[in-house]
This record gives C-alpha cells, sequence and structure tokens, in this order.
C-alpha cells in the first residue's frame, strides 16, 4: 500500500427507509445528497469529489443491511464546528448519546449520535 494512501477508503450506513435517512443527514449536515442508481440496492451519496483521495460514502438499503447501535463505529466530519451538526440532529428525528467531548487539543472534539436508522454514529471536529 502507497504510504500516503488512506486506510478507509468507503463507508455504507444502513437504512431501512432511504428517504427518511437522506432527509436525516441532509438536514443535519446542511447538505444535498444524490441517488446512485444499483441494480437491487438503494443508495444515496454523500457529496463526493471523485479523483480527490477523500473518503467517500453512501447511505444503502437493502434486505443485507441492517442498523445497529452495535456494530462498526463512523466517525463523519463535522468540522467547522460539532456543536452546530449536534443542535441538527434531535429535530430531524436522531438522537444524541454523547455530547461533545474534547478527545484532546491536538485531535479535538467528538460525539455520538442514533440516527433516524437506528445506527450509532460518531462525528469528528477540531472545534
Amino acid at each position: 500500500m502507497d504510504k500516503n494512501s488512506h486506510t478507509v477508503s468507503w463507508f455504507e450506513i444502513p437504512a431501512t427507509d432511504i428517504g427518511r435517512a437522506r432527509e436525516f443527514y441532509e438536514a443535519i449536515f446542511d447538505i444535498e445528497m444524490q441517488e446512485m442508481p444499483m441494480p437491487e440496492l438503494k443508495m444515496v451519496t454523500f457529496p463526493m469529489e471523485m479523483g480527490s483521495g477523500h473518503v467517500h460514502g453512501a447511505l444503502c438499503q437493502h434486505e443485507m443491511y441492517e442498523p445497529s447501535a452495535n456494530g462498526v463505529t463512523v466517525y463523519l466530519n463535522a468540522n467547522p464546528d460539532i456543536q452546530a451538526v449536534l443542535d441538527r440532529i434531535e429535530p430531524a428525528g436522531g438522537k444524541i448519546v454523547l455530547p461533545r467531548t474534547q478527545i484532546s487539543e491536538e485531535i479535538g472534539y467528538m460525539a455520538l449520535f442514533m440516527d433516524s436508522e437506528g445506527n450509532r454514529v460518531a462525528l469528528h471536529a477540531a472545534n
């Protein structure tokens, strides 16, 4: 593996109602997500810059995807202000599990929330 490459390249967050999940994530991040046509799978992607080398991901609805509060934790970028994202979670239908918490001065802050589908997801930001 190239020393400059990232270990993580793609993530998928399970959804039982892709429309509801899309509305939730668009509301908390103030973004517009895009449908990605896939055979036998409903997928909506977070904003992407193809060829940028950044990590990208999507919401996915299919029988093999099951939302969970007990699986892998994905940390989503909440820069520049984690609290601004946290303030939109409950009005959008989620629940804050761990409020803004400092990891360290060098690393910044994190928080945990339950999304509209029942997934435990984390946030990270410098502030």
